[in-house]
C-alpha cells in the first residue's frame, strides 16, 4: 500500500503544483494556452478554467513518471523502507524549488524578450498578437523551467531517497537511546 501511496503523493503534488503554476501563467498570457495549446472545453479563454484544466492535463503524467520509480526506490529491497510520510517534506521542497526556478526563469525570459534577445518565430509569431509576444515568451520560459526543474529535482529526490535508505539501514545503533 505504501508504494501506491508514494505514487499518489507524487501525482497529487505534481497536479497541485501544475494547477497553481497555470493559475499564474494563464494570467500572465492567456494566449499561451489559447494559441499555444490545443483548445480545451470549447475553446474557453477563461484563465481560471484554463489554469485548472491544463494544470491537471500537463502534470498528472509527470506525477506518475516520478511516483513509479520513486516508489520502487523507496520500497524494494532489503534496505529500510521509506514511507509516504518520509517523502512529504522532500516532495514539498522539490515543488518549492521548482516554483522558485520557474519564477526566476520567467523574469529572465521577460527581460530577454523585452530587449529583443529572444523572439517568437514562424507561425507562432504570426498567430500571437505582437503586444503579447513578451508575455508569451515569459510563460514559455516559466513552463520550460518547471519541466526541467521538476525532472532534475525528481532525479535528485530519487538519489536522496536511496542515500537515506542506505544510511538508515547502516547507521550504528545508539545503545543509550535504546535503554531510555
Amino acid at each position: 500500500m505504501q508504494a501506491l501511496g508514494i505514487i499518489l503523493l507524487s501525482v497529487v503534488a505534481c497536479v497541485t503544483y501544475g494547477i497553481l503554476h497555470d493559475q499564474v501563467t494563464a494570467r500572465i498570457c492567456v494566449e499561451y494556452f489559447t494559441i499555444g495549446h490545443i483548445p480545451v472545453l470549447g475553446g474557453t479563454t477563461n484563465p481560471t478554467v484554463l489554469g485548472l484544466v491544463w494544470g491537471v492535463l500537463a502534470t498528472w503524467w509527470v506525477g506518475v513518471m516520478l511516483g513509479i520509480p520513486l516508489a520502487f526506490i523507496c520500497r524494494v529491497g532489503s534496505l529500510v523502507k521509506l514511507s509516504v510520510r518520509d517523502l512529504i517534506k522532500p516532495m514539498l521542497v522539490l515543488m518549492a524549488v521548482t516554483g522558485g526556478l520557474a519564477a526566476v526563469a520567467g523574469v529572465v525570459g521577460y527581460v530577454l524578450a523585452s530587449n529583443g534577445s529572444v523572439t517568437l518565430l514562424g507561425a507562432m509569431a504570426e498567430r500571437v498578437p505582437p503586444e503579447k509576444h513578451v508575455a508569451f515568451l515569459a510563460d514559455l520560459w516559466i513552463h520550460g523551467a518547471s519541466y526541467a526543474g521538476g525532472f532534475v529535482g525528481g532525479v535528485v529526490l530519487m538519489i536522496r531517497s536511496m542515500v537515506v535508505r542506505y544510511r538508515k539501514t547502516h547507521s550504528p545503533i545508539d545503545e543509550t537511546a535504546l535503554a531510555t
